[in-house]
Protein backbone atom coordinates (compact mmCIF):
# COMPACT_ATOMS: atom_id res chain seq x y z
CA UNK A 1 0.00 0.00 0.00
CA UNK A 2 2.85 2.11 1.23
CA UNK A 3 4.69 1.66 -2.38
CA UNK A 4 1.65 2.33 -4.65
CA UNK A 5 0.36 5.63 -2.15
CA UNK A 6 3.88 6.73 -2.66
CA UNK A 7 3.46 6.99 -6.78
CA UNK A 8 0.75 9.19 -6.85
CA UNK A 9 -2.89 8.29 -6.80
CA UNK A 10 -3.26 6.92 -10.15
CA UNK A 11 -0.88 4.58 -9.24
CA UNK A 12 -1.83 0.61 -9.49
CA UNK A 13 0.15 -2.41 -8.01
CA UNK A 14 1.07 -4.38 -10.80
CA UNK A 15 3.16 -7.22 -12.93
CA UNK A 16 4.34 -9.79 -10.28
CA UNK A 17 3.37 -7.62 -7.34
CA UNK A 18 -0.20 -7.88 -8.45
CA UNK A 19 0.27 -11.21 -9.50
CA UNK A 20 0.65 -12.32 -5.93
CA UNK A 21 -1.86 -9.97 -4.24
CA UNK A 22 -4.57 -11.88 -6.37
CA UNK A 23 -2.87 -15.33 -5.37
CA UNK A 24 -1.94 -16.43 -9.23
CA UNK A 25 1.56 -16.85 -8.71
CA UNK A 26 4.02 -18.19 -5.86
CA UNK A 27 7.27 -18.02 -4.78
CA UNK A 28 9.86 -16.07 -3.15
CA UNK A 29 8.80 -11.85 -3.05
CA UNK A 30 10.86 -9.77 -5.59
CA UNK A 31 13.10 -7.20 -3.94
CA UNK A 32 11.44 -4.90 -5.37
CA UNK A 33 7.59 -3.76 -5.35
CA UNK A 34 6.33 -2.94 -8.57
CA UNK A 35 3.73 -0.23 -9.92
CA UNK A 36 2.48 1.07 -12.60
CA UNK A 37 1.73 4.67 -13.45
CA UNK A 38 0.37 6.34 -16.21
CA UNK A 39 2.34 7.43 -18.85
CA UNK A 40 2.93 11.09 -17.96
CA UNK A 41 3.57 10.71 -14.13
CA UNK A 42 7.44 10.16 -14.01
CA UNK A 43 7.92 9.46 -9.61
CA UNK A 44 10.47 7.37 -8.78
CA UNK A 45 11.15 5.82 -4.89
CA UNK A 46 13.36 3.51 -3.60
CA UNK A 47 12.23 0.17 -3.42
CA UNK A 48 9.55 0.47 -5.77
CA UNK A 49 9.86 -0.90 -9.77
CA UNK A 50 7.81 1.69 -11.71
CA UNK A 51 6.45 1.18 -15.11
CA UNK A 52 4.71 2.92 -17.34
CA UNK A 53 1.58 2.44 -19.65
CA UNK A 54 -0.17 4.68 -21.96
CA UNK A 55 -3.52 3.52 -21.54
CA UNK A 56 -3.77 2.96 -17.75
CA UNK A 57 -7.69 4.61 -16.65
CA UNK A 58 -9.74 3.86 -13.83
CA UNK A 59 -11.38 0.57 -15.75
CA UNK A 60 -8.00 -1.09 -14.80
CA UNK A 61 -8.27 -0.49 -10.90
CA UNK A 62 -9.31 -2.83 -9.06
CA UNK A 63 -9.04 -2.63 -4.97
CA UNK A 64 -7.81 -6.09 -3.26
CA UNK A 65 -7.63 -5.86 0.76
CA UNK A 66 -7.42 -1.88 -0.03
CA UNK A 67 -4.61 -1.73 -2.17
CA UNK A 68 -5.10 -0.67 -5.80
CA UNK A 69 -4.20 -3.02 -8.17
CA UNK A 70 -4.25 -3.91 -12.10
CA UNK A 71 -7.50 -5.71 -13.21
CA UNK A 72 -6.84 -9.39 -13.59
CA UNK A 73 -6.13 -9.00 -17.52
CA UNK A 74 -3.58 -6.52 -17.28
CA UNK A 75 -2.06 -8.24 -14.60
CA UNK A 76 -1.78 -11.22 -16.57
CA UNK A 77 -0.47 -9.64 -19.62
CA UNK A 78 1.81 -7.73 -17.61
CA UNK A 79 3.17 -10.96 -15.95
CA UNK A 80 3.59 -12.77 -19.52
CA UNK A 81 5.97 -9.71 -20.14
CA UNK A 82 8.37 -10.42 -17.43
CA UNK A 83 8.04 -14.21 -16.45
CA UNK A 84 9.16 -17.50 -17.92
CA UNK A 85 6.04 -19.56 -19.88
CA UNK A 86 5.22 -22.14 -17.17
CA UNK A 87 4.79 -19.83 -14.47
CA UNK A 88 2.33 -17.80 -17.12
CA UNK A 89 0.39 -21.20 -17.47
CA UNK A 90 0.09 -21.45 -13.51
CA UNK A 91 -1.22 -18.09 -13.71
CA UNK A 92 -3.59 -18.58 -16.23
CA UNK A 93 -5.16 -21.54 -14.39
CA UNK A 94 -4.87 -20.34 -10.94
CA UNK A 95 -6.54 -17.42 -12.09
CA UNK A 96 -9.67 -19.71 -13.95
CA UNK A 97 -9.26 -21.80 -10.61
CA UNK A 98 -9.91 -18.71 -8.39
CA UNK A 99 -12.92 -17.05 -10.19
CA UNK A 100 -10.81 -13.83 -11.17
CA UNK A 101 -11.15 -14.78 -15.18
CA UNK A 102 -11.89 -17.96 -17.36
CA UNK A 103 -9.53 -19.20 -20.04
CA UNK A 104 -12.45 -17.92 -23.02
CA UNK A 105 -13.01 -14.73 -21.31
CA UNK A 106 -9.37 -14.02 -21.09
CA UNK A 107 -9.28 -14.94 -24.93
CA UNK A 108 -11.93 -12.77 -25.83
CA UNK A 109 -10.52 -9.84 -23.76
CA UNK A 110 -7.38 -10.24 -25.56
CA UNK A 111 -8.58 -9.23 -28.62
CA UNK A 112 -9.67 -6.09 -28.11
CA UNK A 113 -6.47 -4.67 -26.21
CA UNK A 114 -3.84 -2.83 -28.32
CA UNK A 115 -0.58 -4.98 -28.92
CA UNK A 116 1.99 -4.50 -25.79
CA UNK A 117 4.75 -6.99 -24.45
CA UNK A 118 3.12 -10.22 -23.32
CA UNK A 119 0.50 -9.73 -25.35
CA UNK A 120 2.32 -12.39 -28.04
CA UNK A 121 3.08 -15.23 -25.26
CA UNK A 122 -0.62 -14.87 -23.63
CA UNK A 123 -2.15 -15.40 -27.07
CA UNK A 124 0.47 -18.35 -27.15
CA UNK A 125 -0.21 -19.95 -24.87
CA UNK A 126 -4.51 -19.74 -24.96
CA UNK A 127 -3.99 -20.81 -28.32
CA UNK A 128 -4.80 -17.50 -30.19
CA UNK A 129 -3.21 -19.95 -32.71
CA UNK A 130 -4.35 -23.13 -32.03
CA UNK A 131 -4.29 -25.94 -34.28
CA UNK A 132 -8.00 -27.60 -35.29
CA UNK A 133 -8.48 -30.97 -33.25
CA UNK A 134 -7.22 -32.55 -36.78
CA UNK A 135 -4.06 -30.59 -37.00
CA UNK A 136 -3.46 -31.08 -33.51
CA UNK A 137 -4.06 -35.39 -34.32
CA UNK A 138 -1.68 -34.78 -37.29
CA UNK A 139 1.02 -33.64 -36.03
CA UNK A 140 0.75 -36.29 -33.24
CA UNK A 141 1.22 -39.21 -35.85
CA UNK A 142 3.77 -37.34 -36.93
CA UNK A 143 5.69 -38.12 -33.97
CA UNK A 144 4.41 -41.53 -34.23
CA UNK A 145 5.70 -42.30 -37.57
CA UNK A 146 9.30 -40.69 -36.48
CA UNK A 147 9.28 -42.43 -33.60
CA UNK A 148 9.07 -45.75 -35.61
CA UNK A 149 5.81 -47.25 -33.42
CA UNK A 150 2.95 -48.68 -35.08
CA UNK A 151 -0.12 -46.74 -36.32
CA UNK A 152 -3.08 -46.38 -33.64
CA UNK A 153 -6.64 -46.74 -34.99
CA UNK A 154 -7.67 -43.14 -35.01
CA UNK A 155 -11.53 -41.79 -32.73
CA UNK A 156 -12.41 -45.09 -31.87
CA UNK A 157 -14.92 -45.98 -29.85
CA UNK A 158 -13.14 -47.21 -26.30
CA UNK A 159 -15.20 -48.41 -23.08
CA UNK A 160 -18.31 -46.18 -24.37
CA UNK A 161 -16.34 -43.16 -25.11
CA UNK A 162 -14.66 -41.44 -28.52
CA UNK A 163 -10.52 -41.86 -27.86
CA UNK A 164 -8.40 -39.91 -30.48
CA UNK A 165 -5.93 -42.80 -30.53
CA UNK A 166 -6.02 -46.73 -29.68
CA UNK A 167 -3.75 -49.43 -29.59
CA UNK A 168 -5.88 -52.35 -29.10
CA UNK A 169 -3.23 -55.05 -29.30
CA UNK A 170 -1.04 -52.52 -26.25
CA UNK A 171 -4.21 -51.60 -24.37
CA UNK A 172 -3.03 -48.01 -24.88
CA UNK A 173 -5.55 -45.35 -25.50
CA UNK A 174 -3.58 -41.29 -25.93
CA UNK A 175 -5.72 -38.46 -25.85
CA UNK A 176 -4.42 -35.03 -27.32
CA UNK A 177 -5.82 -31.78 -25.50
CA UNK A 178 -5.95 -28.79 -27.22
CA UNK A 179 -6.23 -25.45 -25.81
CA UNK A 180 -9.53 -24.53 -26.89
CA UNK A 181 -10.96 -27.39 -24.69
CA UNK A 182 -10.52 -29.69 -21.72
CA UNK A 183 -10.82 -26.48 -19.57
CA UNK A 184 -14.38 -25.78 -18.00
CA UNK A 185 -14.40 -27.70 -14.87
CA UNK A 186 -17.43 -29.83 -16.16
CA UNK A 187 -14.88 -30.97 -19.57
CA UNK A 188 -12.19 -31.87 -16.86
CA UNK A 189 -14.31 -33.76 -14.64
CA UNK A 190 -15.34 -35.31 -17.71
CA UNK A 191 -12.44 -35.97 -19.06
CA UNK A 192 -11.17 -38.01 -15.64
CA UNK A 193 -14.50 -40.27 -16.13
CA UNK A 194 -13.05 -41.33 -19.51
CA UNK A 195 -9.76 -41.88 -17.94
CA UNK A 196 -11.39 -43.96 -15.03
CA UNK A 197 -13.39 -45.72 -17.06
CA UNK A 198 -10.53 -46.96 -19.31
CA UNK A 199 -8.35 -47.42 -16.15
CA UNK A 200 -11.13 -49.80 -14.80
CA UNK A 201 -10.90 -51.79 -18.13
CA UNK A 202 -6.98 -52.23 -17.48
CA UNK A 203 -6.40 -49.65 -20.21
CA UNK A 204 -3.30 -47.49 -20.07
CA UNK A 205 -4.32 -43.63 -20.84
CA UNK A 206 -2.10 -41.00 -22.00
CA UNK A 207 -2.83 -37.46 -22.47
CA UNK A 208 -0.85 -35.07 -24.41
CA UNK A 209 -1.26 -31.08 -24.07
CA UNK A 210 -1.59 -29.06 -27.31
CA UNK A 211 1.97 -27.04 -26.74
CA UNK A 212 3.76 -30.36 -25.27
CA UNK A 213 2.75 -32.30 -29.44
CA UNK A 214 3.88 -28.39 -31.04
CA UNK A 215 6.85 -27.43 -28.97
CA UNK A 216 7.97 -30.57 -26.97
CA UNK A 217 8.03 -33.32 -29.78
CA UNK A 218 11.06 -34.79 -28.07
CA UNK A 219 9.12 -35.66 -25.17
CA UNK A 220 6.31 -36.79 -26.23
CA UNK A 221 8.27 -39.47 -28.43
CA UNK A 222 10.80 -40.21 -25.25
CA UNK A 223 7.05 -40.95 -22.91
CA UNK A 224 4.81 -42.65 -25.62
CA UNK A 225 7.98 -44.64 -26.98
CA UNK A 226 8.81 -46.00 -23.21
CA UNK A 227 5.41 -46.66 -22.57
CA UNK A 228 5.10 -48.58 -25.59
CA UNK A 229 7.74 -50.79 -24.90
CA UNK A 230 6.61 -51.41 -21.21
CA UNK A 231 3.50 -52.95 -22.36
CA UNK A 232 5.14 -54.90 -25.47
CA UNK A 233 7.53 -56.19 -22.65
CA UNK A 234 4.23 -56.81 -20.58
CA UNK A 235 1.94 -58.32 -23.05
CA UNK A 236 4.79 -60.94 -24.39
CA UNK A 237 5.37 -62.05 -20.79
CA UNK A 238 1.40 -62.52 -20.48
CA UNK A 239 1.59 -64.65 -23.90
CA UNK A 240 4.65 -66.79 -22.66
CA UNK A 241 2.45 -67.28 -19.46
CA UNK A 242 0.17 -68.77 -21.56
Amino acid sequence: MAAVLSCGPLALLSHRSAAALWGIVTGPAEKEIEVVVPGELRRRRQGVRLRRRTDLSPEHRRDVVGIPVTDPVSTLVDLASCVVEWRVEKAINDADRLGLIGVEALRAELQSLRPRPGMACLRRLLGGDALTDTGLEREFLVIVREAGLSMPTTQAWVNGYRVDFYWPDLGLVVETDGWRHHRTPGEQATDRRRDQAHTKAGLTTLRFAERQIRHEPWQVKAILSAVMRRLTRASDGHLQSL
